[in-house]
């Protein structure tokens, strides 16, 4: 581990999150085949098995009324989010902390999509390598991710899958519904989806779900298709939008899906056979696709669909990425052209496909080019953030073999997200978040990533919470500047970034607090923690942190910072936001390099063990809280309301840091 010159990054230094035990309530702690398969496989050319993938004619039969086998279960909801990936499961657990009981439908048995143990795509976003370190998105996905460091060091994909379906059955507004497929919209009228239908085989049941508000986080918006909102597919004209990134390859085809696998290094050799409908690779189809000398972690190029249909096409698009994954690992152990591949095997091989495009939902804005580099400074209804580059595929994938497998074009900056690309413009009360969004194709290749995804769905299920409270429409409160104001300061209070937008939550009592500290390092003073600003805005090279300290206190040697007023405030609620090393990058893979840059644990510059105190109006001093362990940047602490004169926290021990570093301190009646 290195991060002894680590204690000068951060621009608003001291404490960051309580663990759950600690914390109590709080957010972060809160085919037809012409014969069987089996029976001769060997007699099979790989062709004739291919062709058992055909996609199938669809029935002329009229589907039955009723399923006399099955079970209905009537289901009323508050918020119905369709879709178990990231987007989705953000969009539910906000949707379900702030006050609205969720049902969340995942049409598989584990929660990640991408990002779980079926696919094993390792998280990235506006913080990707290189350049763009220290954009790490917050908020919800920095919990998770800081959860799995703390209790998943040795990077079990099967723990991080455990972690979010606890999560989300730990979320006392949440009911979760795995291996359930939507497969019906019922509209009230053609522009208001009534109730959904979904089906789970596993347990016979038949689902109809009424809401008021529904959340599209399929990927491929299969809520969006059945109620009739408004999509498009594929590469788009480049005079459509004038985007000067337009054109990279044919109009109307997509990026393909990917099958990873996984290898590990043994201490004797391993043979392997290919079976005989793998493909038989050569060394010109690794032209442009370098294999390396370590294979812990497979090759996102191998990629094939962007000629096809995705979805429909999805069977044979997994024999052949199959196909290629068993090919190109038979020439990595078995063509004597890469050297050193005795000693390691196969250690996973993923069956399903990982999806990168398919369709996306029209929203009042469609996201383009020229909104990512520059022009989000315009919305006014900014809710997240991206900073993925512009990062495109050839449509032929794997079978491109003359050309590169990607383009990809740096964003000079972290870019806003308006809420306008983030629900249906024809469907009144259908939020999509994740790869489904509004967007151009062009700015397609820079959102579609998980990170991104992640922080769509938060601030989406934020927004979903607030239209129940409220009684709108989601296009009714983008077009309320208050209800905007209003949703951005609950984002920025549960750790959501959102660029040029600071803390002006009027009910946040710590603002009208004077604050002093024991002590102060460099230009860290005391009355940071009160800016209204929460993290750093990185300046930095591959190579080197330049951050500043304008926007934390830190200090050392068993520190104190304190809030008072000049007159007593009655707060029942402390939220303390600290550092968790946002300069670094934090993640689940299986790539070495990547893990070789991360801290595997709680993150040094977090404090971890403190005590909240105050003085009452009466002038007692009285214990709040006290906290050991803590490894979470966002803490939440829920007392009965007392009337206070001041408020201390004092840091006992830091995670490994000499510094005690916090970004802000917050109270709440």
């Amino acid at each position: 581990m290195k991060y002894a010159d680590e204690s000068r990054w951060t621009r608003r230094n001291f404490l960051t999150a309580a663990s759950l035990g600690a914390m109590g309530t709080g957010y972060s702690v809160i085919v037809k085949a012409p014969q069987s398969l089996a029976a001769t496989p060997d007699a099979w050319t790989r062709s004739e098995i291919a062709q058992q993938f055909e996609r199938l004619a669809p029935d002329s039969a009229q589907q039955a009324e009723a399923e006399p086998n099955m079970h209905q279960v009537n289901l009323e909801t508050d918020v119905v989010v369709c879709g178990g990936g990231m987007a989705g499961v953000c969009a539910a657990i906000a949707a379900a902390r702030n006050g609205a009981k969720v049902i969340l439908i995942q049409d598989r048995s584990r929660l990640g999509g991408n990002a779980s143990s079926e696919v094993r795509m390792h998280i990235v976003g506006a913080d990707h390598h290189g350049s763009r370190a220290g954009w790490r998105e917050g908020g919800l996905l920095e919990e998770f991710r800081l959860e799995n460091a703390k209790w998943n060091p040795h990077n079990a994909w099967e723990l991080w899958d455990l972690m979010l379906y606890d999560k989300c059955v730990s979320e006392p507004n949440l009911k979760l519904l795995l291996d359930t497929s939507i497969y019906r919209a019922e509209m009230r009228d053609e522009s208001t989806i009534a109730a959904i239908w979904a089906r789970c085989d596993k347990t016979e049941h038949l689902y109809h779900i009424k809401a008021p508000i529904f959340v599209d986080a399929t990927g491929d918006s299969r809520l969006g298709w059945e109620a009739g909102a408004a999509y498009r597919i594929g590469r788009d004209d480049p005079e459509e939008f004038g985007e000067e990134l337009g054109g990279f390859d044919m109009v109307g085809k997509t990026m393909g899906s990917s099958i990873l696998f996984t290898a590990r290094e043994h201490d004797q050799p391993i043979p392997y056979k290919a079976p005989s409908w793998a493909r038989k690779l050569t060394e010109e189809h690794f032209k442009h696709r370098g294999l390396g000398n370590s294979w812990e972690y497979g090759y996102w190029w191998i990629e094939l669909g962007g000629v096809y249909d995705t979805i429909r096409d999805n069977e044979r698009l997994r024999f052949e990425l199959l196909a290629i994954v068993l090919g190109t690992w038979d020439y990595i152990k078995n063509s004597g052209n890469v050297p050193d591949t005795e000693n390691w095997a196969l250690e996973t091989v993923g069956m399903i496909p990982g999806k990168r495009e398919s369709r996306r939902l029209e929203g009042d804005v469609i996201l383009t080019q020229q909104h990512l580099d520059g022009d989000w400074r315009e919305f006014q209804d900014s809710v997240a953030i991206g900073g993925w580059p512009f990062d495109d595929h050839p449509s032929l994938g794997f079978d491109a073999i003359d050309e590169s497998p990607f383009r990809a074009i740096r964003i000079d900056e972290a870019y806003n997200i308006a809420l306008g690309a983030l629900y249906s413009r024809n469907i009144q009360n259908l939020f999509m978040a994740g790869r489904n969004i509004s967007c151009s194709h062009v700015s397609f290749g820079s959102l579609r990533v998980m990170g991104t995804c992640s922080v769509e769905g938060q601030a989406v299920g934020t927004a979903a919470a607030q239209c129940l409270r409220e009684g709108l429409t989601p296009r009714e409160l983008r077009e309320d500047a208050d209800q905007i104001h209003r949703l951005q300061q609950q984002l920025l209070r549960d750790d959501q970034t959102i660029r040029d937008v600071r803390n002006e939550d009027p009910d946040d009592l710590a603002r009208q607090a004077t604050a002093t500290a024991s002590s102060s390092l460099m230009d860290s003073q005391p009355e940071n923690v009160l800016s209204g600003e929460t993290r750093d805005v990185p300046e930095a090279t591959a190579n080197r942190w330049l951050g500043d300290i304008e926007d934390l206190w830190e200090n050392e040697e068993g520190p104190w910072i304190e809030l008072a007023w000049d007159a007593p405030q009655q707060i029942g609620q402390v939220q303390l936001l600290f550092d968790s090393g946002f300069q670094r990058e934090l993640t689940l893979t299986a790539q070495y390099p990547r893990q070789n840059r991360m801290i595997l644990g709680p993150q040094p510059e977090t404090v971890r063990d403190y005590t909240l105190s105050a003085v009452t109006a009466d002038g007692e001093r009285i214990i709040l809280a006290e906290v050991e362990g803590n490894y979470q940047r966002l803490c939440r602490h829920t007392f009965d309301p007392q009337s206070i004169q001041s408020l201390r926290l004092t840091v006992h021990a830091t995670n490994g840091n000499p510094e005690a570093r916090v970004f802000e301190i917050r109270c709440y009646a």
